[in-house]
């Protein structure tokens, strides 16, 4: 099941703004909308390749919700695919606007210049950002939480084992105590910067956490184990009071 946005025309939606807790829940990949100036709101795909991981971290957005509400968070989310321009990308990043993604050509975006590039960037990627960074300032000592799913094999590749990743870069002091949390999970295979590695520069962490000081962490679950409601819900049960004994263990240490 897909989370059901609101009907909006803005980049981004933000829920619980109110909740008073140091946690801010991101989900930089919500969903798979194209909004109606990109293309005639048609990047040229069928719907089965716009239901898939190139358009959208499936799930992700249900379980961002969710584990905003058990952790008394706001959670931000964007409201536009990855395809029309990638909000987890810096702006100089070559995959900022993809042409190719696993196999599949995005014929909206293939013949897309520098000025298109540029529109889309004001009308969807820095809107959203500005938004993050205004709910994070709003804090004292915010810890971000950014969540993301994968898919459990890419074409041409061998089959993903992670059910969970956690991907950190130089600042682990988060990443640290969830891990050795999630490890401890028999039934889990947990993955360290798996299956990507690290942050990118420019990405969404490194701009609004590792910039910042801020304590941070970014999870992968993969997209099979998040796709329905109840997995969503069971997912955030689980997580939530592991994220806070996690959080605790790293504020004992300061």
């Amino acid at each position: 099941m897909t989370f059901q946005f609101p009907q909006s025309d803005q980049p981004f939606h933000i829920f619980g703004e109110e909740r008073p807790s140091s946690w801010v829940v991101t989900c930089d990949h919500a969903t798979n909308r194209v909004p109606p100036e990109v293309n005639n709101g048609d990047l040229g795909l069928p719907a089965e390749d716009m239901a898939r991981h190139i358009a959208y971290d499936v799930g992700a957005a249900g379980l961002s919700l969710a584990l905003a509400k058990r952790l008394n968070a706001p959670c931000a989310l964007s409201n536009f695919s990855r395809l029309v321009i990638d909000p987890n990308r810096g702006e100089d990043d070559p995959t900022l606007l993809m042409k190719l993604y696993d196999g599949t050509i995005i014929p909206a975006n293939r013949f897309a210049d520098a000025e298109e590039i540029e529109r889309r960037l004001n009308a969807y990627h820095r809107p959203y950002h500005t938004a993050l960074e205004n709910l994070l300032t709003a804090r004292e000592n915010p810890v971000v939480l950014s969540i993301h799913s994968f898919t459990p094999q890419l074409k041409g590749r061998s089959p993903r084992p992670w059910h969970i990743g956690l991907l950190f870069a130089d600042d682990d002091r988060l990443a640290r105590p969830l891990l050795q949390r999630l490890s401890a999970e028999t039934d889990l295979c947990v993955g360290e910067n798996e299956p990507y590695g690290g942050h990118l520069e420019g990405d969404s962490i490194a701009r609004h956490a590792l910039d910042n000081g801020h304590l941070n962490i970014l999870i992968e679950l993969r997209n099979d184990l998040i796709e329905t409601e109840p997995q969503q819900i069971a997912w955030a049960d689980r997580l939530a009071p592991i994220l806070q004994a996690a959080l605790s263990d790293t504020l004992s240490f300061k």
